[in-house]
């Protein structure tokens, strides 16, 4: 609790830091940190794989049969006849293979692959991932993995325990595949850009073609950006640029930002991350918790000597009711130091700060919005 609060107090001292400081220095951002480029995002490759050699911990064929047929058609592929033969060794596990393909990937870079057990493997430590074609959501293969499987987990079993810390049954295998095919769109093919903003606002979109038309009628003699709505602003190419060298001019053009005020509540782990612009009205504030102990102490009752009687066990059962808190406090948070003082002076615990929240979005004086998790 004191370490809760002892966050809560530098986050009032960080803010109280920001509102000395000049606002270009605390609210400016280049585009490039801001925005993406729509025709530069990620795409998404999936493909079936074995992992081999792994200790014992791989598939059951009897519990995942699909291991074994998959293993059976690779070794024919390989020319090597299973007929007649069965194997119970468990060092062969199915697995998922995942990857992001990064925009603008040319065939023979490389990139990391994810890989997740389908069957009962217990672990994929030390295991190899074998050729393994990788394709898009259009059908088509755009790269091939194989290499050595990362895992971060470990298990350690005995006879009567099991120590379990982290995944054992997923991992990665940094630069494991290559990319064989290029993406079929090129980015000089396009006509323009169209830039995303990660925390869509309107004031910001409209601040960014603002600040990229000024670039633009200085060196072009006219605007060519437009905000289309609060996430999208469009950037028409303009005839003698070069769109590779007009992207990296317009990506490190600094723009004011603007964000709504907001405040996070993680109740699961009593996380509360409050905005800079949260502001409350004035509200009175009374927080107060019941906490009931139950506490068991059976006593033992032994016979006397020689009198036959048998051992009793006699139940004695103690409770104690305990009411905290109760005190009422003014709250009016015009900025966030003041916000933060507020609460720290209830002195309650996270949970209890959660719920005081909640309460004051409901009663209308939070002009915030309440994000839950």
């Amino acid at each position: 609790m004191k370490f809760f609060f002892r966050i809560l107090s530098l986050v009032a001292v960080l803010a109280m830091s920001l509102t000395d400081v000049a606002p270009a220095w605390a609210l400016t951002s280049r585009i490039k940190d801001i925005a993406s480029l729509q025709a530069g995002r990620d795409n998404q490759l999936i493909g079936y794989g074995l992992i081999v050699g792994l200790q014992g911990t791989g598939d059951g064929f009897r519990a995942s049969p699909f291991t074994e047929q998959s293993m059976r058609a690779m070794l024919q592929n390989l020319g090597i006849s299973t007929q007649g033969g069965q194997s119970n060794a468990k060092n062969t596990a199915a697995v998922m293979v995942t990857a992001n393909l990064p925009p603008f990937a040319s065939p023979g870079s490389r990139i990391d692959v994810t890989v997740s057990s389908l069957g009962d493997a217990t672990s994929l430590r030390g295991g190899t991932l074998v050729m393994t074609s990788l394709s898009g959501a259009d059908g088509q293969i755009y790269a091939v993995a194989q290499g050595a499987a990362i895992v971060t987990g470990f298990q350690a079993q005995g006879q009567a325990a099991t120590v379990t810390e982290g995944v054992t049954t997923a991992g990665r295998v940094p630069g494991g595949a290559i990319i064989e095919r290029e993406l079929p769109s090129r980015f000089k093919d396009s006509v323009n850009l169209v830039l995303q903003l990660r925390n869509p606002d309107f004031s910001t979109a409209i601040r960014i073609a603002d600040i990229v038309n000024g670039y633009a009628k200085a060196r072009f003699g006219g605007p060519v950006a437009e905000a289309k709505d609060s996430q999208e602003v469009v950037i028409e190419k303009p005839r003698e640029a070069d769109l590779t060298r007009l992207m990296a001019d317009i990506e490190n053009l600094v723009v004011e930002t603007d964000t709504p005020a907001k405040v996070v509540i993680n109740e699961r782990t009593g996380t509360i991350v409050i905005g800079s612009d949260v502001r409350v009205s004035p509200v009175a504030v009374s927080y107060g918790t019941l906490t009931v102990q139950v506490t068991e102490t059976p006593q033992i009752i032994q016979p006397e000597p020689f009198s036959r009687g048998e051992t009793a066990v006699q139940p004695q059962t103690d409770i104690q009711a305990q009411k905290t808190g109760g005190r009422v406090a003014i709250i009016d948070g015009p900025d966030l130091r003041t916000l933060v003082a507020g609460l720290n002076n209830i002195g309650v615990k996270p949970d209890g700060i959660i719920a005081i929240l909640q309460g004051i979005k409901s009663a209308g004086a939070l002009q915030a919005e309440l994000v839950l998790q």
